[in-house]
């Protein structure tokens, strides 16, 4: 390899390496002040004169994620109680009255219900299903175990899961799979959104199996001979 070869192999390595440091922390940057900056305005909930800009003559950033948490805090202690609930309860008696908002909200609150659930098994599994045809397998996430006409109209007993896109694992299609042709994973959760958001470059390592120890040998009884 020419001289001008090596410092351009060596320039090219130096910038992947590069890119390696900063990448990672460019995104995360970017998503944190993301998440900061919408709950940032919660802010707006404050009368003009109670804002920092007012108080202060200046903005303090992440007084408004600050303010966000408490009323999250302060909403789930309100629900908590008896009182509490017979206000959110009258609140969604509201809500269920007008068509659309009907729809979306108690759509959303199931979904999150389900993710919150402590008793609930969804996406608490990583596993592999052949999707979108046999020999050709997809990393999914268990969903759930259907009920109702879901149930009823199969021969077996199917399982849901969720088949995310790659790289936004946000989309994804759900699909009904037969409980023994799922394939369940080691790997956690986690590790599972790694390797579709990454495109699966990053994939988890796999845990070497245990080995099966043996069984002990039994005495040969003595020959009568």
């Amino acid at each position: 390899m020419s001289e001008v070869g090596s410092k351009v192999s060596t320039l090219r390595k130096w910038l992947v390496a590069g890119i390696l440091v900063w990448a990672p922390l460019a995104i995360t940057y970017w998503v944190i002040n993301a998440v900061i900056g919408f709950m940032d305005k919660t802010i707006l909930l404050l009368p003009p004169s109670y804002r920092p800009e007012a108080v202060f003559g200046f903005n303090i950033p992440g007084v408004g994620a600050v303010l966000a948490i408490i009323v999250v805090l302060l909403t789930g202690a309100l629900v908590a109680n008896f009182l509490g609930r017979k206000l959110i309860a009258m609140g969604e008696s509201v809500l269920e009255r007008i068509p659309l908002v009907r729809s979306v909200y108690s759509a959303v609150k199931q979904v999150i219900e389900t993710f919150v659930s402590q008793d609930s098994r969804s996406f608490r599994k990583v596993v592999m299903v052949e999707y979108p045809r046999k020999n050709c397998w997809s990393l999914a996430f268990l969903a759930g175990d259907p009920v109702g006409e879901v149930q009823d109209k199969t021969a077996q007993k199917v399982i849901t899961v969720f088949v995310p896109t790659a790289p936004n694992p946000t989309s994804g299609f759900v699909i009904m799979v037969p409980e023994d042709e799922i394939i369940a994973l080691d790997m956690s959760v986690e590790e599972g959104f790694r390797m579709v958001i990454s495109l699966g470059v990053v994939t988890p390592k796999s845990q070497a199996a245990k080995p099966v120890p043996a069984a002990p040998e039994l005495e040969k009884p003595p020959s009568s001979g």
